[in-house]
């Protein structure tokens, strides 16, 4: 009976015990709930042993599903590797790469790398999803071979992550916005009084990302980032936006930083990564690409915008006027 243990049989037992219910697994494997109940089932007569205690609401992890979940996990990252290993030796350029990109990540470091990838591979043809927040779900489905992702992505065990660059993202302001004139942190119980103007859907947070960041009552989702910044600009609410998009308009003080009282040191930083299927890596196009994107630095900026307190709008006038000190200085002088 063991011999008979399929691949797909032991992905669906993962699958389930990542999500926690056999529903949120058929989700993830475009499955019924019933086949996946089904599979789980004949999985279980085939090892003579309980995976899940199905008396409770949700499915709960046996011991012996516990014992046997590492196993499982163990003989689906083998064939992934055997599947890579083999696509990597069978080689061949590929004729088409598709990518899929955060709209976070900095264009001018993007399109420095299409530049330079098109003179080093004429042949291939490139394909873009430019999306404001759903990266992974092409690439986990096969419509794009690379996705560039922020640290908010949800990123399901059968994809592998490379780190690329970091990119600020500085919460902001318009100036005339009664936010602006906030002193040091900004509570939590303030913030939810005004509109959060947001980019993200929230179905594609990540649970610990998702906790922190999506919390406010009052949230206008757009899905373009321009929109975005042009309802920042007007004072519709405030907003995270990257801050090589938003530079010129904090030095020009139209835009202006509020920091939350429970944001972290020198304010929010998104990682960025390369993403794509375990079982499915990138050929030699693919493979250079990330790598290009890996060297790359985030476009330089003017100047180091203020990390630790921003300055409000009354504390930025403050300092364009003069001290009673030195106006006391004038008048003897004019005297």
């Amino acid at each position: 009976m063991l011999d008979g243990v399929s691949l797909d049989q032991l992905r669906t037992f993962i699958a389930a015990a990542d999500e926690g219910s056999f529903s949120a697994a058929g989700r993830r494997l475009r499955r019924a709930q019933s086949v996946v109940s089904q599979t789980l089932a004949n999985l279980e007569g085939q090892l003579g042993v309980k995976l899940f205690d199905r008396s409770g609401h949700l499915p709960v992890l046996t011991d012996q599903g516990r014992a046997l979940l590492a196993n499982a996990r163990a003989v689906a990252g083998d064939v992934d590797l055997l599947k890579a290993r083999a696509k990597s030796l069978a080689g061949g350029l590929e004729p088409e790469l598709s990518v899929a990109v955060d709209v976070m990540f900095p264009e001018t470091t993007f399109t420095a790398a299409v530049a330079a990838f098109q003179k080093e591979f004429p042949a291939t043809l490139l394909r873009f999803d430019i999306e404001s927040s759903a990266v992974i779900e092409p690439v986990l489905d096969g419509r794009c071979g690379i996705g560039v992702v922020g640290s908010w992505a949800q990123a399901p065990p059968q994809v592998t992550l490379e780190a690329l660059l970091t990119v600020r993202v500085p919460l902001v302001v318009s100036a005339q916005h009664p936010l602006a004139s906030h002193r040091g942190r900004v509570p939590i119980a303030v913030l939810a009084e005004y509109t959060q103007i947001s980019h993200i859907d929230p179905c594609d947070l990540s649970r610990t990302f998702g906790a922190a960041r999506f919390k406010y009552p009052k949230t206008w989702r757009l899905s373009h980032l321009g929109a975005k910044l042009a309802f920042l600009r007007a004072g519709f609410g405030f907003g995270g936006m990257p801050l090589h998009t938003v530079e010129a308009d904090l030095l020009s003080g139209a835009l202006v930083e509020i920091m939350p009282e429970d944001a972290p040191a020198g304010g929010h930083v998104l990682e960025m990564s390369a993403v794509h299927r375990t079982d499915s890596p990138p050929g030699p196009a693919g493979r250079w690409f990330i790598d290009r994107l890996k060297h790359a630095q985030a476009p330089p900026l003017a100047r180091e915008l203020a990390r630790s307190q921003p300055v409000s709008v009354a504390s930025k006038a403050a300092r364009r006027r003069p001290s009673s000190r030195l106006l006391a200085s004038k008048r003897k002088r004019s005297r």
